[in-house]
């Protein structure tokens, strides 16, 4: 008589227990599967709301579209493109080459920024000899650089590689350098009490502090890639999406120069979903930010 009773009583006390530990996951995907819904809804929402009004200005005549374009216009033209052409080719043919130039300059960028900045991060008397010249660099009008180096390389892609180089540099550089300075000395300390060898707290210590200053920084180093590419096509090219503004703008076509706006905003976004994955996938061991944990 006992025995059936003592599992029934186990059998109520394990749902009992279980029950609660599952609940709380099953409420936390509801929630965050919802909050995507929504924050998804909203964004349509907004988008629909500022091309609707930008449209619905238009066609009333509160907005002159001659001069600030309109929604359809700009479709139009974006079709126009696709189908015929512009006037320097093929739609395609523009947008592989201002992304050509574009990653190229990102990549060149990226690479002496980290290495620039963890070198003078590492070598304080190598960062105090060469920080006033890299600051007075840094202050040098970008558009200036861009007529110099049209100037001294043509317009071909050289030119516009090397502005964006210069616009990324800077971005990646600040944060490398400042990754490293941030890095735990109280860490670096006691793994050279252990007996760590420099390379190994390079690679296992302040390396990790830096990713993070890094990554972040390519959000923000991409976007100056893509302006620094099409400003220098704006300046002098023969090719790109530069040089497609640069015609609409010459011939008072605002819809062209808004069509050209919407494809590169779509090739930055792009870009930047490609940047987030690349982001939670090197660092998958730093801990959860507030704001996503709820809290």
């Amino acid at each position: 008589m006992n025995a059936p009773n003592s599992n029934l009583l186990a059998e109520r006390y394990t749902a009992s227990t279980s029950a609660p530990v599952d609940e709380p996951v099953y409420t936390r995907n509801t929630a965050a599967q919802r909050r995507r819904v929504l924050v998804i809804v909203l964004r349509v929402l907004v988008a629909v709301v500022l091309l609707g009004g930008w449209e619905l200005g238009a066609r009333v005549g509160v907005i002159d579209p001659f001069f600030w374009g309109q929604p359809s216009r700009v479709w139009d033209q974006i079709v126009t493109w696709q189908t015929t052409g512009t006037a320097q080719g093929p739609l395609w043919q523009q947008i592989a080459a201002t992304m050509e130039e574009t990653v190229l300059g990102f990549l060149i960028g990226v690479v002496l920024g980290v290495i620039c900045g963890i070198a003078l991060g590492r070598n304080r008397l190598l960062a105090d000899v060469l920080g006033p010249y890299i600051k007075a660099a840094n202050s040098i009008p970008r558009v200036v650089l861009g007529s110099i180096f049209v100037i001294g390389f043509g317009l071909g892609m050289q030119s516009k590689v090397a502005l964006a180089v210069v616009l990324v540099f800077f971005v990646v550089f600040f944060n490398a350098f400042q990754g490293v300075r941030e890095a735990d000395r109280n860490l670096i300390a006691n793994a050279r009490i252990l007996g760590a060898s420099p390379r190994q707290v390079a690679l296992q210590i302040i390396l990790p502090s830096a990713l993070i200053w890094i990554i972040a920084s390519l959000h923000t180093a991409f976007g100056f890639a893509l302006v620094g590419a099409v400003v220098g096509e704006y300046l002098g090219s023969t090719q790109g999406m530069g040089l497609v503004i640069q015609t609409a703008q010459s011939t008072f076509n605002a819809s062209g120069v808004f069509a050209a706006m919407f494809i590169l905003a779509a090739l930055a976004l792009t870009a930047e979903a490609l940047i987030t994955a690349l982001e939670n996938r090197l660092i998958t061991w730093r801990p959860v930010a507030v704001a996503d944990a709820g809290l």
